[in-house]
């Protein structure tokens, strides 16, 4: 990331609920915060919304459900999780996650921050705060 976010963040209390939401397809929205060392990615997802398995062959990625039930799978095994669950994803393996309450609050964590979603924190940058 070019920006420096650190600047940004330090000091500066947000509420992922109130930062702008990128709709990602139907059934799924994301916002995020980061350092220029962590980034947290908040995803509200929606029961039968479209799974997509992917993987990323460059890092970990922490995966907490804060609200409702999901199955996360690896590698096509399914690991049920609960609010409160947290999952370690290694880099290179497939995973997504499917919801199976009406709404699940999924909340990740990725270091380094990702760069392609660098732009989900253009809010720091113009000094918004929720």
């Amino acid at each position: 990331m070019s920006e420096s976010y650190s600047e940004h963040a330090y000091g500066k209390v947000v509420n992922f609920y109130g930062l702008e939401q990128e709709s990602v397809r139907p059934g799924v929205v994301r916002s995020g915060y980061a350092t220029d060392d962590v980034m947290l990615v908040m995803n509200v997802l929606k029961k039968n919304m479209e799974l997509r398995p992917h993987v990323h062959e460059d890092f970990d990625q922490l995966a907490m459900v804060t609200r409702g039930e999901a199955n996360y799978y690896i590698d096509d095994v399914a690991h049920h999780m609960v609010e409160g669950s947290v999952l370690l994803v290694p880099a290179g393996r497939y995973h997504h996650i499917e919801p199976l309450s009406d709404e699940v609050h999924n909340l990740d964590l990725f270091c380094p921050p990702r760069s392609d979603y660098a732009h989900l924190l253009d809010h720091l940058v113009r000094g918004a705060s929720a």
